[in-house]
């Protein structure tokens, strides 16, 4: 398949082009008409984890999806208020000042996104800030498929907020109430994390794929850190943190409190660490299931909507599926701060035309840049030679050959159409294997992604026979929640230790070549589900670019790569330049803001 860009007529409505920057995870989100065309990640671009830079790249990706031109955009709208924020960040470092380097007074910067939205983009038009929380609130309700909902939010910090409780109907959506910094859910959650000695805003995936290996024999003590109000709000006891210091927000008071020393990282992983992971798992499920219950007293309706970096949470998820108090809950796929870039935009929707943006359900998180065979084949012809079979054409020759190899234990690249928005991998950029190999789960942790041996892999099965391998009764498109593997398959590689599994359906409506190809693989092996993982090596961004993929590859045990219609089998290249290339690592590419680009 190959996309091209064409220009497109001039939008009937207005085009509005959303930005989250200057933290973590920016991203830029595309609204034609109310319609959401195109969303990136700056991170892919740049290969640099978690970028926070101002993300041209990916505006540029996304006006060239859509035809478009920085001139055609009617307003751009950025994901937090700069100036509640700089508040925020005074009320905290200064008091630190100067012995606290998290201070970061150089960071302080209340202009830095307006100036650079100006002078970086060439952007002289209409800006709309939109408070973060607002922002998540908006990427979880504007896209649901609801037409009235209660609405929440949990993260670390945005302004000042830290939780959210609010009400969407129709057209509105009205933030009512929230919890303020520094008491805050996500943080807590976070200070562990860094206690256990995985990195902040990063490692918070692994604590939750720890947790199932412990008990939560430190539950008791992690409570006494937080105090949950009758009323479904919360306080955190101060006295436990210190929100500026630089070696960890958990003090010596804690260690006193558990009795366990903080975790070296990358030092060997003990149970006492399982049983703190445990812990502070099942003290935030729990605080999440009191915040639900106050959002369906607050709202009266039977909808849910959630965002904010801890609604990635999928343990919690599910208990809030199954036990909570709502008939239906939609988690904003890309939940954390890069989906704020799709919640300012629908925010600035609705200001600019009074109107909700015409977007239904999300159904499909395929937002980033597409695939162009001719140009692989390009590359593929003049760094591998001869080595790689063309399928232009045959896409059930492709499938034949691609499930003839994974029935045969081998681990596929799998780059096809357009690229997932949102942290995990859905069957453009993935990692695929079968999951009945009893080693499987270990070569891919240890010799594929090259990572910790306790994270679980996730599967994604065709939608029609989810119910026969797990409990689950309604789809579950974007991985966001676990449910019981209940397979009359023995599946060891997708199955954690506690018997769950963070479900992927698969419908041929949302992923046609990734849907016939797991119907493929079932075909041949009674199997209808498939290991899949994000196509990325441990510590680097998901790929972007076939030469991603091709590097990613060359520098893993991966056994064969599929780029669109073309298969590369590691057996057929030169051994010695396999060896080359597997001590090798790509460096970061130049940023686009090292100059001044006007995107004219």
């Amino acid at each position: 398949m190959t996309v091209k860009n064409t220009p497109a007529p001039a939008p009937a409505g207005p085009v509005v082009l959303g930005i989250s920057a200057h933290f973590h995870d920016s991203a830029a989100a595309l609204l034609v008409d109310g319609r959401l065309v195109a969303a990136s990640h700056e991170e892919r671009y740049t290969r640099r984890k978690q970028d926070p830079e101002l993300p041209l790249a990916a505006v540029r990706d996304c006006l060239d999806q859509a035809g478009l031109r920085i001139t055609d955009v009617d307003c751009v709208a950025y994901y937090e208020d700069p100036a509640k924020k700089l508040h925020r960040q005074l009320w905290t470092g200064l008091p630190a000042f100067p012995d606290s380097s998290t201070s970061a007074l150089y960071r302080l910067d209340a202009d830095r996104p307006l100036r650079e939205i100006r002078d970086l983009l060439g952007w002289e038009g209409r800006v709309e800030f939109v408070d973060h929380h607002l922002s998540h609130a908006a990427s979880a309700y504007y896209y649901s498929g609801f037409d009235d909902s209660a609405v929440l939010t949990v993260d670390a910090v945005g302004e000042w907020a830290t939780t959210s409780w609010g009400v969407g109907r129709g057209a509105s959506l009205e933030l009512t109430e929230q919890v303020e910094f520094p008491h805050s859910l996500g943080l807590l959650y976070s200070a562990v994390t860094g206690y256990l000695g995985f990195e902040v805003n990063e490692g918070e995936y692994k604590v939750m794929g720890l947790a199932p290996y412990g008990e939560p024999r430190f539950r008791d003590e992690i409570g006494r850190l937080i105090h949950v109000i009758e009323d479904g709000s919360f306080r955190l006891d101060l006295d436990y943190f210190d929100f500026t210091n630089p070696d960890g927000m958990l003090g010596e008071r804690f260690t006193s409190l558990v009795g366990v020393a903080p975790r070296v990282p990358e030092s060997e992983i003990e149970k006492v660490h399982h049983d703190l992971a445990r812990s502070i798992q099942v003290v935030t499920e729990e605080t999440l299931l009191r915040m639900v219950d106050k959002a369906h007293r607050m709202s009266g309706s039977e909808n849910l909507c959630m965002a904010g970096g801890v609604a990635l949470n999928v343990v919690a998820v599910r208990r809030i599926v199954e036990e909570g108090p709502f008939a239906r809950v939609f988690v904003q796929p890309a939940a954390g701060d890069a989906g704020g870039s799709l919640g300012c935009a629908a925010v600035a929707h609705q200001r600019l035309t009074g109107e909700r943006p015409r977007q239904d359900l999300l159904t499909s998180v395929l937002l980033g840049s597409g695939t162009d065979s001719d140009g692989i084949a390009r590359l593929l012809g003049a760094y591998a030679g001869g080595s790689f079979a063309d399928f232009r054409g045959d896409e059930a020759g492709l499938l034949d050959a691609v499930t003839g190899r994974l029935a045969d234990g081998k681990v596929i690249g799998w780059y096809h159409g357009r690229e997932e928005f949102g942290p995990r991998s859905l069957g453009g950029r993935s990692i695929l294997a079968d999951p009945r190999g009893d080693d499987t789960r270990d070569r891919i942790n240890a010799s594929v992604k090259m990572r910790e041996a306790f994270r679980p892999f996730a599967p994604a099965v065709l939608a029609e026979h989810a119910h026969e391998h797990f409990r689950l009764d309604h789809e579950s498109p974007f991985m966001l929640e676990t449910c019981e593997v209940v397979s009359p398959l023995s599946l060891p590689a997708i199955t954690h230790v506690d018997k769950s599994a963070r479900v992927q359906t698969v419908t041929e409506a949302t992923n046609g070549r990734f849907y016939r190809l797991i119907r493929t693989f079932a075909d041949r092996t009674g199997c209808p589900l498939l290991l899949n993982t994000s196509f990325n090596l441990r510590g680097e961004p998901i790929v972007h670019t076939p030469v991603d993929a091709l590097l990613c590859f060359l520098r893993s045990d991966i056994d064969c790569l599929v780029l669109d219609d073309f298969v590369l089998d590691r057996d057929a290249l030169p051994q010695s330049w396999v060896t080359w290339f597997k001590g090798t690592r790509p460096p970061r590419r130049s940023r686009v803001s090292d100059s001044v680009y006007t995107l004219l």
